[in-house]
């Protein structure tokens, strides 16, 4: 798995804006960011969010676009795009997935802070606590994460960002050859003979 987490007071500020002043469309740092989202949204491996600090405009998007988010209850996030006279569009396709619609329609409008609590009750992040709990919550995610086989954590991450296409049969098809391919795979027999066992899994 990946932890992403921060060393200074602050999780991510977002673009430098002194970077934007007077450069063209083309010239925008913007225009590297989508990669940096799509990395983390596709990797195989689970990343995890520790947010201790502050996060605006694209570091929301940033922890946004990790599998599991975790942030201390004071941490604050804002989309502030709107009044610096901008567009929450990148980020949106990592953050608009997580974010309850009612909530988004009012954080992205108005660009208002709000701490890690309200962070939680609208699914932007999946757990807010205080600050000095904050490792041993990441902690409990991550020591929960390597139970999990690693080609069983990447399929089912793909899964899970994976589109809706086709016909309920076509994806009961497909989703049928899935699971039973991992049935039979190395991997999951060796799940099966551990559980039968009693005993912890020697994962690849």
């Amino acid at each position: 798995m990946v932890l992403l987490s921060h060393t200074g007071r602050v999780f991510c500020s977002g673009m430098d804006l002194r970077e934007a002043r007077g450069a063209d469309a083309s010239g925008q740092g913007v225009q590297e960011f989508p990669a940096i989202l799509e990395r983390i949204w596709t990797s195989p491996k689970p990343v995890v969010a520790r947010v201790a600090g502050p996060a605006r405009a694209g570091g929301v998007g940033l922890m946004a676009a990790c599998d599991i988010a975790v942030a201390a209850e004071d941490a604050t996030f804002a989309f502030s795009e709107v009044r610096l006279g901008l567009v929450p569009a990148v980020i949106s396709v990592t953050v608009l997935p997580r974010l309850l619609p009612s909530a988004a329609h009012e954080l992205f409008l108005t660009g208002e802070t709000f701490d890690g609590t309200r962070a939680a009750q609208i699914g932007l992040v999946n757990s807010a606590v205080p600050g000095f709990d904050l490792d041993t919550e990441v902690r409990r995610y991550t020591d929960a994460l390597r139970l999990g086989g690693p080609a069983a954590l990447a399929a089912t991450k793909a899964l899970l960002r994976g589109g809706r296409t086709g016909t309920m049969a076509d994806r009961f098809a497909a989703l049928q050859e899935l699971s039973a391919g991992f049935f039979a795979s190395e991997e999951g027999q060796e799940g099966i003979a551990a559980f039968a066992q009693k005993r912890p899994p020697a994962w690849a």
